[in-house]
Parts: structure tokens; sequence; C-alpha cells
């Protein structure tokens, strides 16, 4: 595990109970992020709000924040989003292969195109293409290609932020049954 590039600050003790109930642990960025309260309520919060949208698939939404984590290399992300998965009772075969989904046969057409969606948002300059959209607009409906286009950006916020404070893996994927795949 790499080392942190600024230390972890003290959470209240509240914050830190709902964590770890939810959890089992306290989440490393939360602690990285606490140095500015307000900054770390916020995202919190934004986090919780975005975790209440429904209109797009869960499961759609839970690969593209695994693509855009290991396009970013955001192991923490990569880490919590499996164990998410396993959670919300997704396909743990699917989950585990997304950093690898370009050479795994396990993806339909649909999560394919999800994914490269992800990963054509992260590029820096974005590469989207006028048919990538509009053939996930045409599948998907605008309001879920609202929603996951904006829940793209936000874990695009999440991944570069944990990425850029040296936050890695915290173990999370290890209470899982099928070990992430490498990219």
């Amino acid at each position: 595990m790499a080392e942190l590039r600024i230390p972890k600050a003290e959470l209240p003790a509240e914050l830190r109970a709902g964590m770890v109930e939810q959890l089992g642990a306290v989440m490393e960025p939360a602690e990285v992020l606490w140095h500015n309260p307000r900054v770390a309520q916020d995202g919190l919060a934004l986090g919780r709000l975005v975790a209440q949208w429904d209109a797009a698939d869960e499961s759609l939404k839970s690969y593209a924040h695994m693509a855009v984590a290991a396009q970013v290399g955001c192991s923490w992300c990569l880490d919590i989003g499996y164990f998410q998965a396993q959670n919300d009772k997704l396909d743990l075969t699917k989950a585990s292969q997304v950093p690898r989904w370009r050479d795994s046969d396990v993806f339909e057409p649909l999560e394919r195109d999800v994914m490269e969606y992800a990963e054509a948002m992260t590029n820096t300059p974005p590469t989207v293409t006028d048919e990538l959209y509009a053939g996930l607009l045409e599948r998907l409906g605008p309001a879920a290609m609202v929603e996951l286009t904006t829940y793209i950006a936000f874990v695009n916020f999440s991944t570069r932020g944990n990425t850029a404070h040296g936050i890695t893996s915290q173990g999370f994927s290890e209470a899982c049954e099928v070990p992430l795949a490498g990219r």
C-alpha cells in the first residue's frame, strides 16, 4: 500500500461509528479530506445524493465507476466498487472483469458501450463521439443518459482526488468471493 501524501485527520466519533457500522471500516478518503471538514462533509453529502439517483441501471453505473477507477488508477475506488457490487448483489464475475473489459467475453454490448463511454469521458481531453453518445441515448433514454453522464463526472471527481492524495485500496474487496482482475 502506498503512503498517503497527507496524514489522516481525526473524524468525529459519530461519523467514524456510522462508517464502521455501514462498511466495517472508516473510509480513508474521508479521513484525508477531514483536514477541511466543509469539503469532506459536502463531498460525502454529494455522494449520498448521487447514490439515490435511480434512472440508470445500478449495474451499468457500477461498471462505469470501476472502468473510470481502473483508467485513472484509483485502487481505492476499485476496491470499494467491487465491495459495493457484492453488497448490491450484482454479477461478481462481470464486476471482477471491469479492469480488463475489452479482453473479457462476459459483457453485453450495452455494458461494453457504457464502459467505453466512461473511459471516453475520463480521457483528457474527452473523446466521446456523437455515435457512442447517440447509441447510448437511444437505448437508455434521456433521463438515464443524463444520470449516467453526471454519475461518471462525479466518479472522475472522486477518483482523481483519491489518486492525487495517494489513497489506495483499504482491502474492502478481500471480503468478496472473486478477486479483482488486473488491468
